[in-house]
């Protein structure tokens, strides 16, 4: 396959030069996945005069893989019958993801085109969050009953023909459609025709919540080895499934919002948004960064006399912050790693707390050390060099403590680590590390 980025290009180029034929051409090769690819990664004016010439057939699963702010903008200026004619072949799981975004003519339109059981089907997943395992669910599952035998099964499935995609396992439910079991499609196929389903089945499999969060599924997965699990309500009746997949897709959209909230940009955003909004968004991010900046700054006014007195604590200053900045970073990163992954939680807390405390105090005693034999050689100044080290190991610590309370300070009140730990993690940091330097300064230097 072509590598993405040079598809990119030779579209842009093609476009630029009028060749709108070739350009749809080369779009119409490409799997709905890479399409959507290629159209986020165009300007809006050339992603507009690509959009009427990708393959209709492709439409519906090219605006299911496209960032919100993209499909947005696409649906809007789609013509209702067309919306409806994209998106009535999507898998209903695929449609509920899509479906709050259309124009409500629309979606009255394509629910009327839905079977009674496929709008039961459709209201079912759209009853749960984005974000769970029921909005994540897969409805296509394949049930069969314990008391029948593998013989029976064999020819149920011939008879039925094709089945969901990424089928591995059967689900074992009884007559009110209550999770029993798994019967993995390996063991159907190599055990004796006259057992019964009951006498194989996996039972060691549990039925996933359907509130659990996709966070926790994703985790899950990873911990077994998962391909297929089952979702069950709260009275373990199956729900459906979900599948190694849809797993695949959260974890890419979790490491996307984490590496991006970092900064403060939203992960569903159009790359070449107006000029306008995408100021409009990251200036929230800046005006909060700018507060933060000032009462650092206001720390420092406070020893403004200080600092006139020996030129050298301007000098010496951001060594102080940076080093508490970064080993804050460190623990902060480490812990909301271990959040996202199901690692801490309140009977554990407390001894992650102390092991950081401890990897902070034996970090700020070292580098203590070593910027004190540094200052004191560049300065001269012995006293200078004892009340840095000091700065240093008080601000390690600190930044320690902070950077391990920090994530679970904000998951508590329901705030997102990623989206807002680096910005207090940086704030405290450098208010603590600026007054302990410049108070310990005033106090013995000047």
């Amino acid at each position: 396959m072509t590598n993405a980025s040079n598809i990119i290009e030779q579209i842009i180029v093609l476009l630029r030069a009028d060749e709108l034929e070739q350009a749809a051409h080369l779009l119409g090769n490409l799997h709905p996945a890479e399409i959507a690819h290629v159209l986020q990664s165009l300007p809006p004016e050339e992603r507009e005069l690509v959009w009427p010439h990708v393959p209709s057939e492709h439409e519906g699963e090219v605006l299911l893989h496209l960032p919100d702010d993209v499909r947005t903008v696409l649906i809007s200026k789609m013509e209702p019958q067309a919306l409806v004619a994209a998106t009535e072949s999507l898998d209903t799981d695929d449609l509920a993801d899509i479906l709050p975004e259309m124009p409500q003519d629309v979606i009255q339109e394509l629910l009327l085109t839905l079977e009674h059981q496929e709008r039961e089907r459709l209201e079912s997943v759209l009853s749960y969050p984005e974000d769970s395992a029921g909005g994540l669910m897969d409805l296509e599952t394949v049930v069969v009953r314990a008391d029948i035998t593998l013989d029976v099964v064999l020819r149920y499935l011939r008879w039925r023909g094709a089945m969901p995609e990424t089928t591995d396992t059967l689900f074992v439910v009884n007559r009110d459609n209550k999770y029993l079991g798994l019967l993995p499609l390996t063991d159907l196929l190599t055990s004796d025709p006259d057992l019964t389903v009951a006498e194989i089945m996996r039972r060691d499999i549990d039925g996933i919540p359907a509130d659990m969060t996709a966070r926790e599924v994703a985790a899950l997965f990873e911990r077994r080895d998962l391909v297929t699990a089952p979702v069950v309500d709260e009275n373990d009746r199956l729900l459906g499934r979900i599948t190694i997949v849809d797993v695949v897709d959260v974890i890419r959209d979790e490491a996307d919002h984490d590496f991006l909230s970092m900064a403060g940009l939203n992960e569903e955003a159009d790359m070449f948004a107006p000029v306008v909004m995408s100021t409009r968004r990251r200036a929230v991010w800046l005006g909060i960064n700018l507060l933060t900046a000032l009462l650092a700054s206001w720390v420092i006014g406070l020893f403004e006399v200080t600092i006139e007195k020996l030129v050298a604590l301007a000098v010496l200053m951001p060594i102080v912050a940076s080093m508490g900045g970064i080993a804050g970073s460190q623990t902060l990163t480490l812990v909301i790693r271990g959040l996202a992954l199901g690692q801490i939680s309140d009977s554990n807390a407390r001894l992650l707390l102390f092991k950081e405390l401890s990897v902070g105090v034996l970090n700020g005693l070292l580098w203590a050390l070593v910027i004190a034999v540094v200052a004191g050689a560049w300065f001269e100044n012995l006293q200078l060099s004892l009340v840095i080290a000091l700065a240093v190991i008080i601000n390690l610590v600190v930044a320690a403590i902070a950077g391990a309370t920090i994530p679970l300070l904000l998951r508590r009140f329901g705030a997102d680590p990623a989206l807002a730990g680096g910005v207090v993690l940086t704030t405290i940091t450098d208010v603590i590390g600026f007054f302990a330097f410049l108070g310990l300064a005033a106090l013995y230097l000047v």
